[in-house]
């Protein structure tokens, strides 16, 4: 008799339960939330954003500024990076408020991975590194020989009452040719990448 008295009981029990689950009496435990993606939606896009949406609002690093230059009678922009020389590259740095740095192993650079760019120490007023016009380059961005590596030619007008602009590595050479200028290779070699030159940019 017991033994029917338990198992009795046990039905009761059971029955009980299950009313109460089924009337909502006695709450079933949450389910676990879902994982969130490690994406972001975009408002009004179905799915995840893209990289580039979701990097928007960070903040930029910083920019080299752009210098203008000159070339085959052209106007370019470029940024100066690194010098051989300490004594240039704490000119340059002064000049565009950005660090140039110094790597002397850029002198031993061979020839056949130089071009050249001309710097003016008097004359026409400007931008340039000496207080005058912007520097000439020659060989751009696919001319034969280009490198962004630059032997650096010092450019001084005899007279500068007689000084212009000049805008090109042949008009450099003519005032040479006429003795208006004189050309001093001082050694200094800098990296100088152009971002824009004609028919092409960056």
């Amino acid at each position: 008799m017991r033994t029917i008295a338990l198992a009795s009981l046990v039905v009761a029990f059971l029955f009980a339960a299950f009313v109460l689950v089924s009337t909502g009496l006695l709450a079933r435990p949450p389910a676990p939330p879902e994982p969130s993606s490690a994406t972001t939606a975009m408002p009004g896009v179905a799915g995840p954003a893209p990289a580039g949406a979701q990097m928007a609002g960070m903040a930029d690093g910083p920019v080299v500024p752009p210098v203008k230059g000159y070339t085959e009678g052209q106007e370019i922009r470029f940024i100066h990076t690194e010098a051989s020389d300490r004594n240039v590259a704490q000119m340059l740095t002064d000049m565009m408020r950005s660090p140039v740095l110094v790597v002397p192993s850029l002198a031993e650079a061979p020839a056949s991975m130089l071009a050249s760019v001309y710097v003016f120490t008097n004359g026409v007023k400007g931008d340039g590194p000496f207080g005058f016009q912007p520097d000439v380059f020659d060989r751009a961005p696919g001319d034969p020989g280009y490198s962004p590596l630059r032997a650096v030619h010092l450019v001084t007008w005899k007279d500068e009452r007689a000084a212009r602009e000049l805008r090109s590595v042949a008009e450099v050479r003519a005032a040479e040719a006429r003795g208006e200028i004189t050309l001093e290779r001082p050694g200094a070699v800098v990296n100088m990448p152009f971002l824009t030159w004609p028919g092409g940019q960056r």
